[in-house]
């Protein structure tokens, strides 16, 4: 066990001390990818424009993850709508799905290592390999999937606010497309990014349908579902997009109020096991404790 907790605390280690020297340069080239998925080029070619780990790097991922995909059936990728989702526009299902298969390569390496060097038997150092690679292929994916969900949340929390705003602005006299350029640059996090990005997909050719369809694809939640199959809807219809956005507001409201309800009534259950196991011990320790003090006394006197 105290094994285990070093190995851990050495790996936690070792991850910090490489992001925080990798980190400034890491966010910097990641910044410069998305200004240029926009559309806008650096003025300056910088080391920071490269890849964030190294073009050989990402080609040599990519092929590990290729060969893993097609030979390794166990091993599935995650698709590239959850990588999209999550934020991570410029990497691809393939790169990603590679370097999970070296991460958990190596990490069992590493595991391997301090085994062997503690002298631990070869049981035992076999399964703590296999335990690292397997926790190293979960942790990718879980953090994948939990970065998209939070950001669909996140989207879906602002959009009654976008709507308001289009609302307002269409009631005014200026056109869908006109509304949804005027406020882009006023939001910022994930919806943000997703209608700049739709506005750039426009300018470079695309109708506002299908950038809106492909925004859709990217941030496939249950409210944007809705905004943009109303849009689309108006657009081809000819009804107004003012009335339909107002009742589309106060729809996406009344659906954010019920999940909050919803979510207050799951409060009880997942309160069970903290209350169970951390709560009641310590309370039946303090109440029954003197109790069976005084009773073993008695017994022990007579």
């Amino acid at each position: 066990m105290l094994f285990v907790i070093g190995t851990l605390f050495f790996v936690v280690a070792v991850v910090t001390l490489i992001r925080a020297v990798a980190f400034p340069h890491l966010r910097a080239s990641v910044h410069l990818r998305q200004i240029e998925s926009y559309g806008f080029k650096a003025g300056l070619e910088t080391e920071e424009t490269s890849e964030p780990l190294g073009s050989s790097l990402n080609v040599l991922a990519q092929r590990i993850g290729a060969y893993a995909a097609s030979r390794v059936s166990v091993l599935k990728p995650l698709r590239g709508r959850e990588l999209v989702g999550a934020g991570f526009y410029t990497l691809s299902a393939e790169v990603f799905h590679g370097y999970r298969v070296l991460a958990s390569v190596a990490l069992a390496t590493v595991v391997l290592l301090l085994a062997a060097l503690t002298g631990a038997s070869g049981g035992l150092m076999i399964l703590l390999a296999a335990l690292s690679a397997a926790g190293a292929w979960v942790f990718f994916g879980a953090y994948v999937r939990r970065r998209r969900e939070a950001r669909l949340k996140e989207i879906d929390r602002e959009l009654p606010e976008l709507i308001d705003v289009l609302t307002a602005t269409i009631e005014a006299g200026l056109g869908f497309a006109g509304s949804l350029q005027l406020v882009a640059a006023r939001f910022k996090g994930p919806l943000g990014t997703e209608l700049r990005l739709t506005l750039q997909e426009q300018s470079m050719g695309l109708s506002t349908s299908q950038a809106l369809s492909n925004m859709l694809e990217r941030c496939d939640s249950p409210s944007m579902r809705s905004f943009v199959r109303a849009v689309l809807q108006g657009e081809s219809l000819g009804v107004s997009i003012g009335t339909m956005m107002r009742n589309l507001a106060v729809e996406m409201r009344k659906r954010r109020r019920q999940t909050a309800h919803e979510s207050v009534q799951k409060a009880p259950v997942k309160m069970l096991f903290p209350l169970i196991f951390l709560i009641f011990p310590p309370l039946l320790i303090v109440l029954l404790y003197p109790a069976v003090h005084a009773i073993a006394q008695a017994f022990s006197g007579g």
